[in-house]
């Protein structure tokens, strides 16, 4: 097999959706036995780590749009998750809003996060924007 450089694979990943993205994460963790997960230690122990956060907040242009669960209307929510991520299927929206909480937007500016969230309280979701 021809070996990809770095560039090579960042534009391989480039094309994938979050869910595959996240299905080829698990793969790769189970395979090397390794973890993906960034060390939580490592931000607390930088001296003034919260009062340097503070000022990028207020700053802030791009938003997460994070399912907190589905509530009792999970048909309403999975068809509304469907609507507001692109290339989903039936499968991969239902999937999303079993895993919930997940993120279901990543890095999107404040008006289409907003927007998101208001269609998918109005399926009867629990949402947050980060």
């Amino acid at each position: 097999m021809a070996k990809l450089s770095t560039d090579e694979l960042l534009d391989a990943f480039k094309d994938l959706t979050l869910l595959e993205l996240s299905d080829f994460v698990k793969k790769f963790e189970e395979t090397f036995d390794v973890t993906a997960a960034a060390p939580v230690a490592v931000a607390a122990a930088v001296p003034g780590g919260a009062a340097a956060a503070a000022p990028a907040e207020e700053e802030q242009d791009e938003f997460d749009v994070v399912l907190e669960g589905a509530g009792d209307k999970k048909i309403q929510v999975i068809k509304v998750v469907r609507e507001v991520v692109s290339g989903l299927g039936l499968k991969e929206a239902k999937e999303l809003v079993e895993s919930a909480p997940k993120a279901i937007l990543e890095k999107v500016d404040k008006e289409a996060a907003e927007a998101a969230k208001e269609k998918l309280e109005g399926a009867g979701a629990k949402v947050s924007v980060k």
